[in-house]
């Protein structure tokens, strides 16, 4: 029997990258490789509940909602993640995968929508990012995210955008400020001078629910 590890199963609206705003349900799953500083999702780390694809989808199909994210945690470290996926995709959700990077996209289904996030220097993992996954993103439907905790993040973000060509291999190159962050305003000021096809990406959900919330 297929099954994931699953911290949680949700329907809620889609707080980031630019599906902002639309209802979304979410299925995140448990465990992750990566210890980024600034972490708003700990809890995913351990734990979770193993769950059949029958059962995920039978939740799914009770929210009656068409647009799904599989996130986590890192949802790419659990090798059932990519046959779940092209389920998804086959029972014709459109389908996001929220991954932080360090795992390889190549055997993602392509009909997928892969918002990749690359890890700046201050989340203490950039050290570990997959870069070969920056050559497999389709124009047309995928994203790439930094998120940025200073002035620094947002300069080596700009310097990985121009090496890898982001503006041409992604749909949308998103700067997620950290939550809470002293720099937002002089992060906005730098993004509006950039001359960069950039997105100011800020986490819709927390000003709706507050801080503590995770919505992705």
């Amino acid at each position: 029997m297929s099954e994931l590890r699953i911290t949680e199963i949700f329907l809620s609206v889609q707080g980031e990258s630019s599906h902002a705003g639309r209802p979304c349900a979410f299925v995140r799953l448990t465990g992750c490789p990566m210890r980024c500083v600034w972490c708003d999702s700990e809890y995913t780390f351990t734990g979770g509940e193993k769950m059949s694809f029958g059962s995920i989808f039978e939740t799914l199909e009770s929210y009656g909602c068409t647009l799904v994210e599989v996130t986590g945690g890192e949802p790419l470290a659990q090798k059932n993640a990519f046959p779940f996926i092209a389920e998804l995709c086959d029972r014709g959700y459109e389908v996001l995968i929220e991954t932080g990077g360090f795992v390889s996209t190549e055997n993602v289904d392509p009909r997928a929508k892969i918002i990749l996030d690359v890890k700046c220097p201050a989340s203490g993992e950039s050290e570990r990012n997959h870069w070969p996954n920056l050559e497999r993103l389709d124009p047309s439907k995928d994203e790439v995210k930094f998120v940025v905790a200073d002035l620094d993040d947002l300069e080596f973000a700009y310097g990985i955008i121009k090496k890898h060509d982001l503006e041409s291999r992604a749909k949308e190159i998103l700067i997620s400020p950290v939550f809470g962050t002293p720099k937002l305003k002089e992060i906005a000021e730098s993004l509006t001078r950039s001359g960069k096809k950039v997105r100011l990406n800020l986490q819709l959900h927390k000003y709706v629910w507050g801080p503590d919330v995770n919505g992705v």
